[in-house]
C-alpha cells in the first residue's frame, strides 16, 4: 500500500491469541506489499549475484586476449549496476513502506483499543507498560514485517547461488552446499538465551517507564513533602538495572554477530584454499577461480539477512505477544447471560433513555431527577461510577449489567453506550490544548460552553487563563492549557473537567466526587449551578459533601455494595446511623441507636452545614 492511504480505514480484527499468531495476522493484512518487496528484493540480489560471473569473464578474457569478450564484459558490468541500483531502492522504498504500514496499523488498534476501555486499561495493564508498548514494542514489531521480505529475498538468493555453483563448478559448489546450511543455521542455539535476555531488557525498561510517568505525575506533590531525591534515586537505579539489562543482551548479540562473521570467513578460506589447488592442477581456469570466489563473497550478503531475521524475531515477538496481550482486553459482558434484565437495542432506533438502574446493587436513578449517591468505601464508589457508565470491572464474574431503560448497556455498541452515558473519573484528565479545544467535544448543542462554565464556576480560572493569553486579546478561551492542566490548581482542574463534562450534556451524567478539590463556597454554588442546568436530565453524582447531598431529588446509601437506605439528605441523616456517620466523618456510633449521647448535636451542626 502507499503511504498516502494512511491511516488505515479500518485496521481489521487482529488474531490476539499469541504473539506469534499476532504477527502472522499483521503479515497476512499486508501481503500485496510483502510480495512486491520480495521481488524488488530478489531482482537486487540476482543482479549482484551476477557480479562475479561478469568479473570472471572479464578475467579470463584479458588471460586470453579476447578485446570482444572482455568489452561484453563491461557492458554488463554496467547493466547490472544500473539493475543492482532500481532493485535497492525499491527494496528499501517497499521494506520501509511495510514497516511504517505495520506499525501504523498496531498504533491505530492500540488507539482504538484505549478508546474502547477508558479508564479501565490503566486498571487492567500499568500506564507504563502501555507507553511502552504503544511505543518501543510498535517499533520492533514493524522491524520483523519489514525483515521478513528481505529475509524471503535472501533465502531465495542464497538457495539459487548455491544450485547454481553446483552446477558451474560441481567440487566448489559441494563445499558450499555443505557449509551455507551450516552457517545459516548456527545462531539457532543462542536465540532462546538472547531472547531471554531481550525480554529482561524490555521489563526493566517498561518498570522504569512507569517510575518515570508516575513521577511526572506526582511532581507537584513530591515537591510538596520533599520527595524529589528519593523518587530520583529510585529513577537512577532503575535506570542503571536497564542500563546493565542492555549490555547484557548486547554482548550476546555481538556473540551472534562474531559467530556470523568467523564461519563465513572460515568457509571463504576454505573455497579459496580448494579452488587455488585445482588451478594449479589445472582443473580449473582462473577465470571459473575468480567466479567462484566472488559468488561465495557475494553470499555473506544474504546470509546477513539469516541473521537479521533472527534478531527481529527476538525482539518482535515478545513486544507482540504484549501488545496481543493488551488488544485482547474486552469490556466485559458479563450481562449477557442475564436474558431477563435485557431489552434489544437497532442502530435505527434513537438512544435507549428512562430510569439507570443496577440490578447488582439496586441503585435506581429515577429519569431527570438528580441523584446522590453515599458510599463508606471510596474505592468502593469508584467501581460504582465505571458499572453505571456500562464498564464492568474486571473479575465481576456473572454481574448483571446496569439497565438504562431496560437495555443492558454491556450490551450496547460502544458507540451508543459512549453517546448515553458519561462517567466523570474521582481525577479527570485535561489534555493540552487552547480551553476552546478542550471544550470542543462531542455535545447534544443544548449547553454552550459559557453555560458550562458558569455552572462550574469557573471565572477565577478564566482571569488566570486571561492573564496567561499568548497574545494581546486577552481572550481565556484561546489561551493554552499544558498537558494534564499542571499549570492550574487541582480545585480548577477538576472545575474545567466538570465544564467539559457539562458541555457533552449526555442523557445520563455520572460525576465521581465532582467537588472533592473546591471549597465550601464554590462548592455551595457547583451544586445550586449543577442542579439549574441538568434541570430534566438524569444525573448521577458520587460524593458525601452535605452541600451537594442538601440538593439532590433523592440520595441513595450504598453499604457494603448493597443500596442500605434512600430519601432526602435530611431524612437520612435523622433516620439512618451508618449515613450520618459517613456523611458527617463521626468516628465512632452511638450505643444508644439514633438517639444516642450527643445526637442532637450533632444532627444540628450537620442540618446547618446542610
Amino acid at each position: 500500500m502507499s503511504l498516502q492511504a494512511l491511516p488505515h480505514a479500518d485496521p481489521g480484527v487482529p488474531d490476539t491469541r499469541s504473539g506469534l499468531r499476532f504477527l502472522l495476522w499483521l503479515e497476512l493484512r499486508q501481503i500485496g506489499g510483502q510480495v512486491k518487496a520480495a521481488l524488488w528484493g530478489t531482482l537486487h540480489m540476482a543482479a549482484v549475484a551476477c557480479f562475479p560471473a561478469a568479473v570472471g569473464i572479464a578475467v579470463q578474457a584479458v588471460v586470453d586476449g579476447s578485446g570482444g569478450r572482455l568489452a561484453f564484459a563491461g557492458g554488463l558490468i554496467v547493466a547490472l549496476g544500473v539493475v543492482t541500483a532500481v532493485g535497492d531502492t525499491m527494496l528499501h522504498r517497499t521494506a520501509v513502506t511495510n514497516w511504517i504500514a505495520a506499525a501504523a496499523r498496531v498504533q491505530l488498534l492500540l488507539s482504538r483499543k484505549t478508546v474502547e476501555l477508558g479508564s479501565l486499561l490503566t486498571r487492567r495493564v500499568a500506564a507504563g507498560e502501555v507507553v511502552a508498548v504503544s511505543t518501543g514494542d510498535v517499533e520492533k514489531i514493524g522491524w520483523f514485517v519489514e525483515a521478513l521480505a528481505r529475509f524471503a529475498c535472501s533465502l531465495l538468493a542464497t538457495v539459487g547461488v548455491t544450485v547454481a555453483l553446483l552446477v558451474y563448478q560441481p567440487e566448489l559448489g559441494l563445499i558450499v552446499a555443505a557449509g551455507v546450511p551450516v552457517l545459516a543455521l548456527s545462531v539457532l542455539p543462542l536465540l532462546p538465551h538472547a531472547t531471554r535476555r531481550a525480554d529482561e531488557q524490555r521489563a526493566k525498561a517498561g518498570k522504569a517507564t512507569e517510575l518515570a510517568s508516575d513521577t511526572v505525575a506526582g511532581l507537584r506533590v513530591l515537591r510538596g513533602i520533599g520527595g524529589e531525591e528519593l523518587f530520583l534515586s529510585r529513577y537512577r537505579q532503575a535506570s542503571q538495572e536497564v542500563r546493565g539489562a542492555a549490555v547484557r543482551n548486547a554482548r550476546m548479540w555481538a556473540l551472534i554477530s562474531a559467530v556470523q562473521v568467523a564461519l563465513p570467513g572460515l568457509l571463504l578460506l576454505a573455497v579459496t584454499w580448494y579452488g587455488a589447488r585445482l588451478a594449479l592442477d589445472g582443473r580449473i581456469a582462473v577465470g571459473e577461480l575468480v567466479t567462484v570466489y566472488g559468488t561465495v563473497v557475494f553470499l555473506l550478503f544474504p546470509l546477513r539477512g539469516f541473521e537479521e531475521i533472527a534478531m527481529a524475531y527476538s525482539f518482535s515477538r515478545p513486544s507482540a505477544r504484549r501488545a496481543a496481550a493488551v488488544l485482547a482486553l474486552r469490556r466485559d459482558s458479563a450481562g449477557d447471560s442475564t436474558g431477563d434484565h435485557r431489552g434489544t437495542w437497532t442502530p435505527a432506533e434513537r438512544l435507549p433513555a428512562g430510569d439507570l438502574h443496577d440490578p447488582l446493587t439496586g441503585l435506581l436513578a429515577t429519569a431527570g431527577e438528580l441523584t446522590a449517591v453515599v458510599c463508606g468505601d471510596p474505592d468502593a464508589a469508584g467501581t460504582l461510577a465505571d458499572r453505571l457508565g456500562g464498564h464492568s470491572p474486571s473479575g465481576a464474574g456473572d454481574a448483571p449489567s446496569v439497565l438504562l431503560g431496560g437495555i443492558a448497556l454491556d450490551g450496547l455498541p460502544l458507540t451508543a453506550a459512549r453517546a448515553t452515558v458519561l462517567v466523570q473519573d474521582k481525577d479527570p484528565v485535561l489534555l493540552s490544548g487552547t480551553l476552546t479545544e478542550l471544550l470542543d467535544v462531542p455535545a447534544s448543542g443544548h449547553v454552550t460552553p459559557a453555560e458550562a462554565l458558569a455552572a462550574a464556576q469557573c471565572g477565577d480560572v478564566l482571569d488566570a487563563l486571561a492573564q496567561a493569553s499568548v497574545d494581546d486579546s486577552g481572550d481565556p478561551m484561546r489561551s493554552p492549557i499544558t498537558e494534564r492542566g499542571r499549570s492550574l490548581s487541582g480545585g480548577q482542574r477538576q472545575r474545567l473537567a466538570l465544564a467539559r463534562s457539562l458541555v457533552a450534556d449526555p442523557e445520563v451524567l455520572v460525576l465521581d466526587e465532582p467537588t472533592s478539590a473546591v471549597d465550601t463556597h464554590t462548592e455551595a454554588r457547583i451544586a445550586q449551578g449543577l442542579r439549574a442546568l441538568r434541570a430534566g436530565r438524569t444525573t448521577v453524582v458520587l460524593t458525601s459533601s452535605p452541600l451537594l447531598l442538601d440538593r439532590a431529588d433523592r440520595v441513595v446509601f450504598v453499604e457494603d455494595g448493597t443500596v442500605r437506605a434512600s430519601g432526602t439528605h435530611r431524612e437520612l441523616l435523622r433516620a439512618d446511623l451508618g449515613y450520618r456517620a459517613v456523611v458527617t466523618r463521626e468516628t465512632e456510633h452511638e450505643p444508644e441507636g439514633p438517639r444516642g449521647p450527643g445526637h442532637s448535636a450533632r444532627l444540628e451542626k450537620a442540618e446547618e452545614t446542610a
